[in-house]
């Protein structure tokens, strides 16, 4: 018999501890059905994940009190999920980590987070990046992709700034204190683009910070520590601060179709589409929830 206390298995011991064929083991490995890991050429489970995974099957989830959403940052997202979680009090977790949209998209594919948001480019061009980007991983056969809201995306000053920045060339000196967000983050993937559009490349600014959330960024500029950087008006305003705006982004939510009923997620949808939630959006500024919850892309529908 296998010794099942190691945290990770191979094949032999997975067909074993689930009672099931190599051969079945290895197609849904290959097919992203349970939470696997390959090095050197060999297959290995995570035996913590596997168990999650096993009891995210029994009668929709016994996991269904709590809901651990990762990927991008958004003020409008973080106030729903604390209003939620006054809500619910001691019935369930409600939890937003921020991690920028590619570690996101990584932990959702590992299976440490239940819902992953995303924004990677300009609001008319998302429903095709958006599902190209989900496609690099073995797993999107078992995701959903379900639109939250339109945003306002840009570049985040001072006020007294607003008007100097926004002639180019002025944001461009090399004077100008940048603070720029880490790689993988979908507000770095949108600074990259308005550089290239400008025909500048990244490493002629002069950068002083990496922020690593929306309200980091304005931090740092409402402290005087940087002069500019990229953001949504949300979070310029939450700051008192001035606000360039380039262009609207679709902000979507990555969801596996197991999580996609849960109770605690249709909660979040129903937040953002209530009176409630409008008013929140309207007061935070930047945001058109028009077609909240609609679903924008699955693999079947391919």
């Amino acid at each position: 018999m296998s010794d099942f206390n190691n945290a990770f298995l191979n094949v032999r011991q997975l067909s074993e501890y689930l009672h099931l064929n190599e051969k079945k083991v290895y197609a849904m490995a290959a097919e992203g059905e349970i939470p696997a890991t390959k090095l050197t050429g060999k297959w290995l489970f995570p035996k913590s994940l596997v168990d999650r995974w096993l009891l995210e099957s029994c009668h929709g989830g016994i996991m269904a009190d709590r809901l651990l959403l990762a990927g991008s940052d958004d003020p409008l997202l973080q106030a729903a999920a604390n209003r939620l979680t006054q809500k619910l009090k001691t019935k369930a977790l409600f939890s937003y980590t921020v991690t920028g949209t590619k570690l996101g998209l990584d932990l959702l594919g590992q299976g440490h987070a239940d819902a992953c948001a995303i924004h990677w480019g300009r609001a008319e061009e998302s429903e095709v990046r958006h599902p190209a980007l989900l496609q690099r991983y073995s797993q999107c056969k078992h995701w959903v992709l379900v639109h939250l809201f339109c945003r306002s995306q840009g570049l985040i000053v001072r006020g007294a700034d607003q008007m100097r920045f926004e002639t180019t060339a002025d944001a461009l000196e090399c004077s100008t204190r940048w603070v720029v967000r880490q790689e993988g983050a979908g507000s770095q993937r949108f600074l990259n683009e308005w550089l290239a559009g400008q025909a500048v490349p990244f490493d002629s600014l002069t950068v002083g910070h990496t922020a690593f959330s929306e309200r980091e960024v304005a931090s740092l500029i409402a402290k005087g520590e940087a002069d500019i950087g990229p953001g949504t008006l949300s979070a310029a305003r939450e700051f008192g601060l001035g606000f360039i705006s380039v262009c609207n982004e679709s902000f979507d939510l990555v969801v596996p179709r197991n999580v996609y009923f849960r109770n605690l997620l249709q909660q979040l949808f129903e937040f953002l589409q209530s009176v409630e939630g409008i008013e929140l959006a309207s007061r935070l500024q930047g945001y058109d929830l028009t077609h909240c919850g609609r679903l924008v892309w699955s693999s079947e529908s391919e």
